[in-house]
């Protein structure tokens, strides 16, 4: 082998190398996140309910309250409600609903009804939940924007099913300025049978799946180390 292809194959090893223990590292930032959020929800939710007074109204004390319980006095701005499609609860394909709150200074929340599932038959065709008149009170638990997921386009303004939902374009829609969180709604007292889903799956926090995808990473990097080793340093010599 000449020298040329022995500095290929060094920095082919290295490459290797470099990048399995980077995909080790990967997963114990994702385990290391998930330990920080199980924490949070644990922590938030004991936390007695956040006074509606108290609502986030820039990003980083939305941060802080996230997982709080709290709740809302407002008004349905149902002409609003959007559906977020491509949402799955026990494997099922549906949507997530959202519908602005209005409260008492103007502002709203992007409130997250519930989920319902799609039409099977036709899938644009969303028979729409019910919504109480006049001022409602919702319990639920301070959340982070929704989710976004991957799209090929915006979504057109205006449109009812929706991959993704901005909340500052959805604010310029609804001409009100929207909180930085949403408010995910729990079934309480004054909740109508609306035929929404909210008892929705908990959010996964087991870390010892990501800890043995860490450690066969990392594997992986010795074992690429270890052949490099023997086959262009011991076992060359040992021939010597």
């Amino acid at each position: 082998m000449t020298r040329h292809h022995e500095w290929l194959l060094l920095a082919a090893t290295f490459l290797v190398v470099a990048l399995c223990t980077r995909l080790g590292v990967w997963q114990l930032d994702r385990a290391a996140a998930k330990e920080a959020l199980h924490a949070a929800l644990a922590s938030r939710g004991a936390l007695p309910p956040l006074p509606a007074g108290q609502l986030a109204t820039t990003d980083q004390a939305a941060t802080a309250q996230h997982y709080r319980a709290t709740v809302l006095a407002g008004r349905w701005l149902g002409g609003h409600t959007v559906y977020l499609d491509n949402r799955q609860v026990d494997g099922r394909p549906g949507f997530f609903v959202f519908t602005p709150l209005l409260l008492a200074d103007g502002s709203a929340v992007a409130v997250q009804r519930g989920w319902l599932p799609r039409d099977f038959v036709e899938r644009t065709r969303v028979q729409a939940p019910p919504l109480a008149a006049g001022e409602v009170q919702i319990a639920g638990r301070v959340a982070p924007p929704p989710s976004r997921l991957f799209a090929f386009g915006a979504d057109p303004a205006g449109s009812r099913i929706r991959q993704n939902l901005d909340l500052a374009a959805w604010s310029a829609e609804i001409g009100r300025p929207l909180r930085p969180l949403s408010l995910l709604q729990q079934d309480g007292a004054q909740t109508p049978a609306d035929g929404l889903r909210r008892t929705l799956p908990q959010i996964e926090t087991d870390v010892s799946r990501h800890h043995g995808y860490a450690a066969q990473w990392f594997a992986f990097a010795a074992l690429a180390a270890l052949l490099y080793v023997w086959f262009r340093v011991v076992r060359p010599r040992r021939r010597r």
